[in-house]
């Protein structure tokens, strides 16, 4: 009941930075969470930030803390993932993912996801 539509991927050089947006639809107000995801080719699916929807609380994977955020509009149903000081090994299919369960921020399960958007990062 939950589509979430992923934009603002895109190819930038080392160093620069890029804001992914994620639009939900459908029963948006069931979504406690959402988060973001990537994945490289050759590699395991990676976890990278999550947003409690009601309180804003947040949760960064080491390997992007201190570089991305993730962030939300509530009167837009979108979360964002700014992400500075990209790196190449940044390069990943970024996918937003939500979930409607009241799970712990940390949980790296959910409920539905996005179609994903490529973020390629250049040296």
């Amino acid at each position: 009941q939950v589509q979430l539509v992923e934009s603002g991927g895109g190819l930038v050089q080392a160093g620069g930075s890029l804001r992914l947006s994620c639009v939900a639809s459908g029963h948006t107000f069931s979504s406690s969470r959402m988060g973001w995801f990537r994945q490289a080719p050759g590699k395991e699916r990676e976890f990278v930030a999550a947003i409690r929807w009601s309180t804003g609380s947040t949760i960064h994977s080491e390997s992007v803390k201190g570089r991305f955020t993730i962030s939300r509009d509530n009167a837009k149903n979108t979360v964002f993932l700014q992400m500075n000081s990209l790196k190449p090994e940044d390069t990943a299919v970024y996918h937003c993912a939500a979930d409607s369960f009241q799970r712990p921020l940390s949980t790296i399960t959910f409920e539905y996801w996005g179609q994903g958007t490529q973020v390629t990062v250049s040296s």
